[in-house]
């Protein structure tokens, strides 16, 4: 059976840490690398937990606030530094033009490769890529601007992985997600703060196992915590009273489905 994993490279949120990087995972499937959000410095990471940034197909990114796009720039001049030629897709809002146009402008010719943008559809599920062993499925999420998950689907195992970052409680994302083998779901605030998460279209820890719950999954991690958070216990044991089967992502940690 083919390698299908997740690496976590930054499992932060938007204000910054000593503990925690701003958000980015690895998906792994047939020696191929996808990328899921992009937050500033996710270049360092890649190279601490020698994952193969040559090797990178695809940038997936669930939306446009800073904490999950600010490291596209120096990932995209890195791979540029390493001689990459392949053309590099990063599926996004289309509102991310904005930023890279600007950059791209600036790089000039002095880029190896060139930049394949792939705009999100916002309001529905749909399948964004697809290759022989893999499909890629977008979904809209509830927050503060344009939102997607991510659904990655192995075609012959079926094995199946969903990331949603960054989102309220939302309920009605339960079809796009059921019975997934592994969901990754954020868990920004603790109960005691239930109602500031309501506020910034955030969830809880507790409503991530409540959606996991409700979903089937086989396996909760949480993420994408505040910085208010010093240790992550309390956390997970709110979530784990809900879903048993939770985990804490933390940078480094590869879980394979």
């Amino acid at each position: 059976m083919t390698r299908f994993n997740i690496t976590i490279l930054g499992c932060g949120s938007a204000m910054p840490t000593t503990l925690h990087n701003p958000p980015s995972q690895l998906v792994e499937l047939n020696e191929k690398l996808f990328m899921i959000d992009c937050g500033e410095g996710t270049k360092l990471p890649m190279r601490k937990y020698k994952t193969r940034i040559g090797k990178l197909q695809a940038l997936f990114i669930s939306h446009l606030h800073g904490d999950h796009i600010f490291g596209l720039p120096g990932l995209i001049s890195t791979l540029s530094m390493l001689g990459r030629t392949n053309d590099l897709h990063i599926y996004a809002h289309r509102e991310i033009e904005l930023m890279l146009k600007p950059l791209l402008i600036y790089m000039g010719q002095h880029l190896s490769f060139k930049i394949q943008l792939h705009p999100l559809n916002a309001g529905k599920k749909e399948v964004i890529y697809e290759n022989k062993t893999l499909r890629v499925s977008s979904f809209p999420l509830k927050h503060r601007v344009d939102t997607n998950g991510f659904l990655f689907e192995e075609k012959e195992t079926q094995r199946r992985y969903a990331y949603c970052s960054d989102t309220a409680y939302a309920p009605e994302i339960i079809p796009f997600i059921e019975g997934v083998d592994l969901l990754y779901h954020e868990a920004t605030f603790a109960e005691s703060e239930r109602n500031r998460a309501a506020e910034t279209y955030h969830s809880t820890a507790r409503q991530a196992a409540e959606i996991a719950a409700a979903a089937s999954v086989k396996k909760l991690l949480i993420g994408h915590y505040s910085s208010r958070y010093n240790e992550l216990e309390t956390l997970l044991h709110e979530a784990r009273a809900v879903f048993s089967n939770t985990d804490l992502a933390d940078e480094g940690k590869i879980v394979s489905l």
